[in-house]
């Protein structure tokens, strides 16, 4: 069981207040649902979603990440429950449904946001009072993208999500499908130059300098090292450092010899720098975060991690 205990501070001494976490119950799951993005950074699409007469399933909630990535909830109801294999068989039935997945997204987002689905990296988040031991060690000895989070509540009206398990990096690719940042695509048995090539972080960081490598490698040990929670998951265009939820997302520019962070901090709340910071709110960018930080050297880089943690303790 957690150990985290909560007081509430008033004039007459200090009180517990009595968490608990007995089962899931149906109306816990609606009230995440109802609020996935600011619990969790994932746009609600669908809740027991049917897999089909064949498969046979059904999947407590199905959303879409901040990265664009497809996401799999299921909650863990029973202590004696086998989340975990059941949300990898549903895991398994959405990558040969790629095509149905990306038809409820369009449905529910848009044509943009199913256009620009994520599928190097679908995530399976288990939720659940309380995890055994032997679930720790299963999901530490599956490479796949599983999180765990258990909940309490306290009194009446708090509710606590703690982050039990993530893997540390979340870059997962398909057996025998071409890897993303491959200068070259197969079609029909023709082989053709991938038009997107420049646009991919591991091209950028394979024609980036010694001196900008050196430098975003600093980055990433540095966000990385901010927490043991800290999450790396790469994409095309960005790598997304998170917690729950991202605090930072990094591109490389080779040409203009920058590393560029974005960190979800209110950009009213920092004194903005021309050069260094950017409020990006009203223009458009890769990865999540409304603050852009612009290093080309170690010194910005110094400059820029007290702004690196404020954005990591937030998120």
């Amino acid at each position: 069981m957690s150990d985290i205990k909560v007081f509430k501070l008033g004039g007459d001494g200090v009180a517990e207040l009595p968490g608990h976490s007995a089962q899931i119950e149906k109306s816990l799951q609606i009230q995440f649902e109802a609020n996935l993005e600011v619990l969790l950074g994932v746009r609600f699409l669908a809740t027991e979603y049917s897999t089909g007469p064949v498969h046979g399933g059904r999947i407590d909630t199905l959303g879409l990440d901040e990265d664009g990535s497809p996401v799999i909830i299921e909650y863990k109801r029973a202590v004696n429950e086998n989340v975990i294999n059941q949300g990898l068989y549903y895991l398994d039935w959405l990558m040969d449904h790629k095509k149905e997945f990306q038809w409820l997204v369009m449905e529910r987002l848009g044509g943009d946001a199913a256009n620009k689905v994520e599928w190097s990296a679908p995530r399976l988040i288990c939720i659940a009072g309380d995890f055994t031991r032997y679930d720790g060690h299963a999901v530490k000895q599956i490479p796949r993208n599983i999180e765990l989070l258990r909940y309490r509540r306290f009194g009446v009206d708090l509710l606590m999500i703690e982050l039990v398990h993530a893997p540390k990096a979340a870059r997962v690719v398909q057996q025998g499908a071409p890897p993303p940042d491959s200068d070259a695509v197969e079609a029909n048995g023709v082989v053709a130059r991938d038009p997107y090539q420049s646009q991919r972080i591991g091209y950028r960081l394979g024609n980036a300098s010694k001196d900008l490598r050196d430098l975003y490698e600093a980055v990433s040990f540095y966000l990385t090292g901010l927490g043991d929670d800290v999450q790396v998951k790469e994409l095309k265009q960005y790598m997304a450092f998170k917690r729950i939820k991202n605090f930072a997302c990094v591109e490389v520019y080779p040409q203009s010899g920058t590393v560029t962070v974005f960190l979800k901090i209110a950009p009213d709340t920092v004194a903005l720098e021309k050069g260094f910071t950017r409020d990006v709110r009203t223009i458009g960018h890769y990865g999540t975060g409304d603050l852009e930080v612009v290093l080309r050297t170690f010194d910005d880089f110094a400059k820029a991690q007290p702004l690196m943690q404020r954005s990591y303790e937030g998120g």
